[in-house]
């Protein structure tokens, strides 16, 4: 299980912070990247109000996986009336900024979000940028989590995230489509039920951490996209596929259990597991070519893999 976002430190991260205080490079930094990011919106009338810095890092629960939660605090009402409209407008506009922009400052990855002034934000640390000065100044506890629920729940939704892309691979991509986008929206609901009731020590917000820093969120995100690509080219894979699928008999969903068919669909999912992590872990890794990698490896399970897993 990937603990780290359980372990509390005694201090801050020191590459960013000095003591209590946003080091003064790092201050300057992130106060240029939120006024850049605002002003490159060009919106008549509305100002930068204040910026904040959030989430794991603005406390001692940080891991190598934790990201500089930099949250720009504007006035909504000064764009216009309807805060939905708005809401959905800084919400593409950050998304776009993070999915373009690779900024790391000592190692940790800088990810953007733009918050109404009136907006509830559920954090034990609060650092106003523009202040230099906490806004809600954490605390160092040792909480009480429920390591086997966490565990349980971690499993349940990587579950869920493996039939996703089970599905993609049938090639249907419409339901995987489908699916991934309701299972996101499930997810992010879990998070912040949990956020709104017990902090960011809450079950859900932990197991929220574990999906994102093993990859699944990523996976689950990758399959909404590349789907929905696939659903929108013409003149390949996806129309053949759609053909076959409508013409296809309905399966029959029979009733019982029956071992033979279950341990068919048992060993066909451990196959294509195991192929697209090998793909993860070496098809999609960054090494450089040269001698020591000289093609691309494999991907069919060696013959030392148990009875009627190997081969193809």
């Amino acid at each position: 299980m990937l603990l780290e976002p359980l372990q509390i430190h005694d201090t801050l991260e020191q590459k960013i912070w000095s003591d209590k205080s946003l080091k003064e490079e790092v201050q300057e930094k992130l106060m240029q990247i939120a006024n850049d990011f605002f002003d490159d919106l060009g919106l008549d009338g509305a100002d930068v109000v204040g910026v904040t810095f959030t989430g794991s890092l603005a406390n001692y629960n940080w891991t190598k996986y934790s990201d500089i939660d930099l949250h720009i605090l504007a006035d909504f009402d000064k764009i216009d009336e309807n805060y939905d409209l708005v809401r959905e407008y800084f919400s593409a506009k950050t998304s776009n900024w993070n999915k373009n922009h690779d900024i790391f400052i000592f190692g940790y990855q800088v990810e953007l979000y733009v918050q109404h002034i009136g907006e509830e934000h559920h954090s034990t640390g609060i650092y106003s940028v523009d202040k230099n000065e906490w806004i809600a100044e954490p605390s160092i506890e040792k909480p009480e989590v429920d390591k086997l629920l966490i565990q349980k729940k971690f499993e349940s939704f990587s579950d869920m995230i493996d039939r996703v892309e089970d599905i993609f691979d049938d090639h249907d991509y419409e339901n995987a489509h489908e699916f991934s986008i309701k299972l996101a929206k499930k997810i992010r609901k879990y998070r912040q039920s949990g956020l709104e009731d017990k902090g960011e020590y809450s079950t859900e917000n932990l197991v929220f951490k574990l999906l994102r820093n093993s990859g699944n969120i990523k996976t689950l995100y990758s399959v909404r996209n590349r789907s929905y690509d696939k659903m929108m080219s013409l003149g390949g894979d996806y129309e053949k596929k759609f053909k076959i699928f409508i013409n296809k008999d309905e399966i029959e969903d029979k009733p019982g259990f029956d071992k033979l068919d279950e341990i068919e669909k048992f060993q066909r999912r451990v196959r294509r597991r195991h192929r697209r992590a090998k793909k993860w872990f070496l098809g999609y890794g960054k090494q450089k070519a040269g001698r020591a990698y000289p093609g691309k490896p494999s991907y069919r399970r060696g013959k030392s893999a148990p009875a009627g897993f190997g081969g193809t």
